[in-house]
């Protein structure tokens, strides 16, 4: 195996196009160039490596640049040493929360606002209100946030509150799937 240094914007570029976790760097680019292991490197000598790459990256770049910006925020969340580090699901859940509420407040409070149960409230402005919704609510403060969550639900509900969260800020159904496997 041998190492390669890249600037960190590239290494960004790179990290965004994962489709899974523990997806390796190799496995990325081998994905992304549509190389197989085994197959010779073509060389072209009349046409620098670099000449398409900037042609290719600048309309993408201008088109719609903030939603590809809230993915790969979210991508790298996910990729993260922090996220990484987090052994309990109530842990990966609030840094989930905290990322959503970064790239767009708007969209999360609308998210949100919609967002109860059956008899409980799930989001608040403060822990008292989650108190009175429920017995044994646990209610945490988002970090970064204005909000508190109940944290006494089991996984799959938390998952499904990232789900309608995501889902509701227009994240791309694959990539709120993948973020709810993760918790």
């Amino acid at each position: 195996m041998k190492t390669i240094e890249v600037d960190e914007e590239l290494y960004r570029y790179i990290a965004s196009h994962t489709q899974h976790i523990g997806e390796s760097a190799s496995d990325i680019l081998r994905r992304m160039l549509k190389f197989t292991a085994g197959q010779p490197a073509a060389v072209n000598d009349t046409q620098p490596v670099s000449a398409p790459a900037p042609s290719k990256a600048a309309p993408s770049a201008g088109n719609e640049s903030r939603p590809q910006d809230r993915v790969r925020a979210v991508r790298e969340l996910m990729l993260s040493d922090e996220y990484a580090e987090q052994k309990r699901a109530v842990n990966r859940f609030m840094l989930i929360l905290s990322t959503l509420y970064r790239l767009d407040t708007a969209a999360f409070a609308e998210a949100t606002t919609s967002l109860q149960g059956r008899t409980r409230i799930y989001f608040a402005g403060d822990e008292h209100t989650l108190l009175q919704s429920g017995t044994h609510t646990k209610p945490k403060h988002v970090p970064g946030t204005p909000y508190w969550v109940i944290t006494n639900t089991n996984t799959g509900r938390k998952r499904s509150m990232v789900e309608h969260i995501m889902l509701s800020m227009q994240f791309p159904s694959e990539l709120a799937e993948k973020v709810c496997g993760t918790i």
